[in-house]
């Protein structure tokens, strides 16, 4: 990445374990790709290598982590290998064994000081949270990437534990498929009182061949600046991805570059 070392570039893309959708009715037609592999999921996988390639952090939603209908193959792996992302992590959250491990990834240019996985509340199991520390821990940098659930009440448990958890973290990207608007995020009361503000507002993420939702979102701490935030026209899953660069303060970019292992605080 040849830019700035006060810049940083972040995306949060759902890539629907490498399912291109164009129209509704193919959840219908084209349900069955979920469950069994299909000839075209690898040169999709490849197509979403290239636009994640140009970021610094890259969150990931409904990632595959081996199984049958991904012909095994660790999607978080192959598209950290494929992008040149030298850091990668996966959280599984939904294990059904050799049919599907359908979870959560983070890939990183920078390599992490520490990682914490995180089981989110709600109605239903499977949903998580990735934590992970960049720098030091006179200053480190935090990145939260979720999955949160359709239901509103589920939703709105998870919004408030990720607030709780945000208070401990001074510099904070928060980032992923948040399944509401840019709107709802900016009237709750407990991620305004956490000190985060939504860095995208305007661009619709869903659905990617006609987008009017949006619901794939970057929240940030006060200290961190946007310089650009857009939505990226590449159609490769039934959302798009969200791009953000950033400028960090120097204190933060100069803990960046002498990052040692540090203690996260507790997913409670």
């Amino acid at each position: 990445m040849h830019h700035p070392e006060n810049r940083l570039r972040v995306l949060t893309y759902n890539i629907q374990v490498g399912i291109d959708t164009g129209r509704y009715r193919q959840y219908l037609t084209r349900g069955w790709r979920h469950v069994l592999p299909f000839g075209g999921r690898q040169e999709n996988l490849d197509q979403i290598a290239t636009v994640l390639r140009d970021h610094d952090i890259v969150a990931l939603q409904e990632i595959d982590a081996g199984s049958y209908r991904g012909a095994f193959l660790n999607q978080a792996q192959y598209l950290a290998e494929r992008a040149g992302f030298p850091n990668w992590h996966l959280q599984v959250n939904r294990n059904y064994g050799a049919l599907a491990r359908h979870g959560i990834a983070v890939l990183s240019r920078l390599p992490p000081t520490g990682i914490r996985e995180c089981r989110l509340p709600g109605f239903l199991p499977g949903r998580g949270a990735l934590l992970l520390s960049f720098g030091s821990d006179a200053r480190p940098l935090h990145v939260l990437a979720v999955h949160l659930s359709l239901g509103q009440r589920s939703r709105q448990r998870q919004l408030r534990y990720l607030a709780r958890l945000s208070a401990h973290c001074k510099d904070l990207i928060l980032l992923g498929d948040m399944n509401c608007p840019a709107w709802h995020l900016q009237r709750h009361s407990s991620l305004i009182n956490a000190g985060l503000h939504v860095a995208d507002t305007e661009g619709h993420s869903y659905p990617s061949w006609r987008p009017r939702r949006n619901l794939d979102h970057v929240l940030l701490s006060p200290s961190l600046k946007v310089r650009h935030a857009r939505v990226l026209d590449h159609p490769m899953s039934d959302h798009l991805p969200v791009a953000v660069e950033l400028d960090l303060p120097p204190a933060l970019a100069a803990s960046l570059a002498h990052g040692r292992t540090m203690t996260l605080p507790a997913c409670a």
